[in-house]
């Protein structure tokens, strides 16, 4: 399966101009994947500890205004996380979408950090906690939505489930790129998985400092590529059996 991940900026002029290029892209490599960062369609919104519901809403119509935008990345499935109101609550949720079935929602947020730049708790609610794996393609899909990757049982539970790649839509600061990368190896190991990892990017000193640095990891922790700066793309043809062996490799036939 050929996966692209991506840094796409999070100044709007910016951002059109990525994804134009990422458009191209995903064409050009044929890819079957492709992991868009968190909630990517708007300016990084919880940098401060009050909600303010008129950002909130602007945001939420922005995102859905740009589905149809997706389908300039088909036929290539097309992964990553928006705000939505469902239900009355705020929530951050993971979608899949594809030329066949369309558009769904895949999986909520569920831990969400509250501090400088990153005030989500203050702006949206929890999810349910269901991290269910979902079908698309040939490839089991499991979501972990930024700092939902620090909590690795689900990532065991998705590779008990046989999943071949965890998809973590993110957006972290330039200061921790190491720590988040080490994260992915540690979500491979656990569950036999490929990791997925798309970021956000802004220009250096502005109070979140999005950091970019999407990663490809294999199912054993081995880091198979980065973007950056001058790469923003990268696409990689991985080879979904090795994730299916791995689950029979320690550390995860380990019984809990």
């Amino acid at each position: 399966m050929k996966v692209t991940v991506c840094q796409l900026s999070n100044d709007p002029q910016a951002f059109a101009r990525d994804w134009e290029r990422l458009a191209a892209h995903v064409k050009a490599e044929r890819s079957d994947l492709a992991l868009l960062p968190e909630m990517p369609f708007c300016p990084w919104f919880a940098l401060s500890p009050k909600y303010d519901p008129k950002i909130w809403e602007s945001a939420v119509k922005t995102h859905q205004e740009a589905i149809p935008l997706l389908e300039q990345l088909s036929p290539a499935i097309v992964c990553g996380s928006m705000p939505v109101n469902n239900k009355g609550k705020r929530l951050n949720e993971a979608f899949i979408w594809d030329s066949i079935s369309g558009f769904r929602y895949a999986h909520t947020k569920y831990y969400l950090p509250n501090e400088k730049g990153y005030w989500e708790a203050s702006w949206y609610e929890k999810g349910d906690g269901d991290f269910k794996p979902f079908q698309a393609g040939n490839a089991m899909l499991g979501f972990v939505i930024c700092t939902d990757l620090w909590f690795f049982q689900h990532s065991r539970s998705y590779g008990k489930n046989g999943v071949h790649l965890i998809l973590c839509p993110r957006a972290t600061p330039k200061t921790t790129l190491e720590k988040w990368m080490v994260g992915g190896q540690a979500a491979t190991v656990v569950s036999g998985a490929f990791a997925l990892s798309s970021n956000k990017i802004n220009r250096e000193g502005e109070e979140a400092d999005l950091g970019g640095q999407g990663w490809i990891i294999g199912p054993n922790g081995k880091v198979l590529g980065l973007t950056t700066q001058e790469q923003p793309f990268l696409t990689l043809d991985l080879d979904l059996t090795k994730a299916e062996k791995a689950k029979e490799m320690y550390p995860r036939y380990v019984k809990d």
